[in-house]
């Protein structure tokens, strides 16, 4: 398989890469964007109501792509391949895709989260038609209405009180009799008059008429009747191809420091895939570009040695 030299490769074509994308052309450096195969965690959001910039909020497919136009129009390359494997143990970063072989002198980690999902009937037919995996990007859209947030951890609790300022009722439905979120977010739910609990319950498949989503069976036996639903069970980062690499924490998130530095020289972080915390475009869009620039001194800083 043939080697491609690069100055910077940019795993990942989400918020956090495209603004990379976007740095790296401006700043004269031969850099080549990986976009893969999956798609961002943005492109399963319908509407972007809290990107700064648009006044009546902006189609996720319409913000990525006038982002990579953006990018493009700059000067920016892209490659559609699946990075697949790396090693970062030499002075060259070695990227191994699906259909080539990279070399470059310095890497933009940048390949996201993935939300878990239940896997139930119904759940794939009703996503973005009342099923959601986030409560700050889709929340709005159900203002007035019932809805139920799946989950029993910090991430649950934390989208129902979200929730509860702008649904008319949330049902928050757990697996257990109690939950794993910290005491002090259990006692907030407790103190919310429109938040339920439905314990010991699973949901069994999502319902509705085609359109939109009505209903959740339950594994009891019964059902709750919401017009939407928020799986709040985790997030995956995808970082699986990264392990041995990099330093990762217990949850598979990328270690980065405040200049998105990982433990390899050369090598940075920034999105979702390194943030357990916030996953908002807007975060992973300004820790993008922080990115690049540092990837930028690093190659400057090495000079010519390849």
């Amino acid at each position: 398989m043939a080697q491609r030299l690069i100055d910077l490769a940019i795993i990942g074509a989400g918020p956090a890469g495209l603004a990379a994308a976007i740095y790296a052309a401006r700043s004269g450096i031969d850099a080549l964007t990986f976009e893969g195969m999956q798609g961002s965690q943005l492109s399963t959001t319908d509407l972007v109501e809290n990107y700064p910039g648009f006044a009546e909020g902006v189609g996720a497919p319409e913000l990525l792509g006038a982002m990579r136009r953006q990018a493009v129009n700059q000067g920016a390359k892209f490659e559609m391949d699946e990075i697949e494997s790396v090693d970062f143990a030499g002075g060259r970063k070695i990227l191994r895709g699906m259909t080539d072989e990279y070399a470059a002198r310095s890497v933009v980690i940048a390949t996201g989260a993935r939300a878990r999902w239940l896997g139930i009937p119904g759940e794939e037919q009703y996503k973005r038609r009342g099923v959601s995996a986030c409560a700050t990007c889709d929340g709005a859209f159900f203002k007035g209405k019932e809805v139920a947030v799946i989950g029993g951890g910090d991430s649950a609790l934390s989208e129902a009180i979200y929730l509860s300022r702008i649904a008319s009722k949330v049902t928050v439905v757990h697996r257990r009799d109690r939950f794993r979120a910290t005491e002090a977010l259990q006692k907030r739910v407790a103190e919310l008059e429109n938040v339920a609990l439905c314990m010991g319950e699973t949901p069994a498949a999502f319902e509705g008429d085609g359109r939109a989503l009505s209903s959740i069976a339950l594994s009891g036996g019964g059902r709750l009747e919401v017009s939407g639903a928020f799986v709040a069970i985790g997030h995956e980062p995808v970082t699986g191809f990264l392990k041995g690499s990099v330093a990762l924490d217990a949850g598979g998130y990328v270690k980065t420091d405040s200049r998105q530095m990982t433990d390899v020289p050369g090598v940075f972080a920034a999105g979702d895939c390194a943030d357990p915390l916030y996953r908002q475009a807007i975060v992973a869009a300004g820790r993008g570009a922080a990115a690049a620039i540092e990837a930028y001194s690093f190659i400057q800083n090495q000079g010519d040695g390849k």
